[in-house]
């Protein structure tokens, strides 16, 4: 764990003195160690971007989701000290209560634009919005089917609704459509990743559409890792295959390929209005600050009229899903996540140390991330990336000698 000098922390309790939940924490925290499976803060010294300094090294970084390269853009930023200035630093209350402004009114009428929907409603992440949506559309005489390597977002979702949650293979239609056709339930909503987070491969979503159209099943989906990428105006997925109009719900981030900070559901107007009545995280927190707001909707208008930033990104996906294939690990250009699965934690520790020490940041991906005996090391590519840093990554992969 880091700190600050500044700060001094008080000296620590003679032994056998801490609280008793201090001793549950160092028994299970030695657990995870002795697994490969405890993790540290590394707190960047710098912006996000493609190089970034990190415990005094600059690094080429392949760890962010900052997709476009957006987190940093001076228009970006412009927009969101305008809005700074004019509407201060936080919003005080909840939306409902007195923390709605203006600003964010703007963006949610710019996203529903954007996304083709009749409304869109902001949470203050992904994570938020997805569990408190699931939360709003079905209860205890529901059933929800989420696939097998949905993110921990739907799966929590799906948890706290309190309806009978059936899992099924990831992205077997025709298992889905068996327990669809075997689940009797009040409302029955399918929820699915359109990108994947730690695999990077795509929903069949036109598949899933029609299994639900057959069996009067709802579909939410998760767009967080195809908004700003996919589509002909960077919508996600569902906009690339035209089913925009096909899904009840479609989730997007401002934290990803917008480079900002929280989320957003478009829908109808009618399902917009109830989760804002239902939804407990928005309704019991307090609402992302207006500047925020105002940052995402300069980072909309990039995406949807600056064709060649996302064609920048594609070139260097394809560039590096060539590279892979050329190392022996499989490899498709379909969005900017590409996993190099190595097994085990300790083997994906040490390749993501032995690419640092050649000036890569590339973080290791393990358990309960993802299923066991596939911890990974995790490459992201941007647009902000030259072809020099793409090729970089490909070498230090060459390097390792990985046995392929």
């Amino acid at each position: 764990m880091s700190g600050d000098s500044r700060y001094p922390r008080p000296d620590p309790l003679p032994e056998g003195e801490g609280s008793v939940a201090t001793g549950w924490a160092q028994e299970d925290l030695g657990s995870l160690a002795s697994r490969g499976l405890r993790r540290f803060l590394e707190p960047l010294d710098s912006p996000q971007g493609p190089l970034v300094r990190l415990g005094g090294e600059t690094l080429v970084n392949f760890a962010s989701n900052d997709y476009l390269g957006l987190a940093a853009s001076p228009t970006v930023r412009a927009a969101a000290v305008a809005a700074l200035e004019l509407h201060g630093v936080g919003t005080g209350a909840s939306r409902l209560v007195v923390g709605d402004t203006v600003a964010h009114q703007r963006l949610e009428a710019r996203l529903a634009a954007f996304e083709r929907a009749e409304a869109a409603l902001l949470f203050n992440s992904g994570y938020a919005a997805n569990v408190g949506t699931l939360q709003a559309l079905v209860g205890p005489e529901d059933a929800v089917f989420s696939d097998a390597l949905n993110h921990a977002s739907l799966i929590d979702g799906c948890r706290l609704s309190r309806a009978r949650v059936v899992v099924y293979p990831h992205a077997d239609v025709e298992a889905l459509e068996r327990a669809l056709a075997s689940t009797p339930a009040r409302r029955r909503l399918v929820v699915t990743d359109s990108v994947f987070s730690m695999d990077g491969d795509c929903a069949p979503l036109r598949e899933i559409v029609d299994v639900c159209r057959a069996h009067g099943a709802g579909l939410l989906v998760d767009e967080a890792h195809a908004t700003g990428i996919l589509g002909s105006r960077g919508a996600g997925l569902c906009e690339a295959l035209g089913l925009e109009g096909a899904v009840d719900v479609r989730m997007g981030t401002l934290s990803k390929a917008l480079g900002g900070m929280g989320a957003y559901i478009c829908a109808s107007r009618a399902v917009v209005e109830l989760v804002l009545n239902r939804a407990r995280p928005l309704v019991f927190s307090t609402s992302l600050p207006a500047a925020l707001c105002a940052a995402a909707e300069a980072a909309v208008d990039i995406v949807e009229h600056d064709d060649d930033l996302r064609a920048r990104l594609w070139r260097n996906i394809h560039r590096f899903a060539k590279g892979l294939r050329s190392l022996g690990f499989p490899a498709e250009p379909r969005g900017a996540i590409f996993p190099v699965i190595l097994g085990e934690p300790e083997h994906a520790i040490a390749a993501s140390r032995a690419l640092r020490a050649r000036g890569l940041l590339v973080k290791a991906i393990r358990p309960p991330t993802v299923p066991e005996g596939t911890s990974r090391l995790r490459f992201c590519l941007s647009a902000a990336h030259t072809e020099g840093q793409v090729d970089l990554a490909l070498d230090g992969l060459r390097g390792l000698r990985l046995g392929r």
